[in-house]
């Protein structure tokens, strides 16, 4: 008897069932927890519901042992943002403007001639 075609419906159907059942943005949760949804986005778990986190730094976002790396070097306004980041300021991509963290949300809080990060703070040049 063949079981080749039964060792790849069971191969294949591995593939499919391992992608379900991994939390999802607007999800319920518990905890202040965060898993990476994908290589670009990670999820955090606030006030009980799943939040879309963009990583859109070269590192992108990275499951280690004991927590999750997400790279928020280049994220943009209007992306969210951590809890951990509330009322932090971090520059934009091209460095033009300032960008803090406010209710889970990035806004653009001050256009700069240049800005960079100094002693782990965002610093604009007007």
């Amino acid at each position: 008897m063949n079981r080749l075609p039964l060792a790849l419906f069971s191969l294949v159907g591995f593939f499919l069932l391992s992608g379900c059942g991994g939390p999802g943005s607007g999800d319920s949760c518990d905890g202040g927890e965060y898993v990476c949804q994908d290589d670009a986005q990670a999820l955090e778990c606030r006030n009980g519901i799943w939040r879309a986190l963009a990583c859109r730094g070269p590192l992108g976002c990275r499951e280690l042992a004991d927590s999750v790396r997400c790279d928020t070097s280049l994220n943009q306004e209007n992306d969210g943002c951590s809890i951990a980041a509330e009322g932090k300021g971090v520059c934009s991509p091209n460095s033009a403007a300032l960008l803090t963290c406010q209710q889970g949300v990035l806004v653009k809080t001050a256009d700069c001639s240049s800005c960079a990060v100094q002693d782990n703070q965002a610093v604009c040049q007007p």
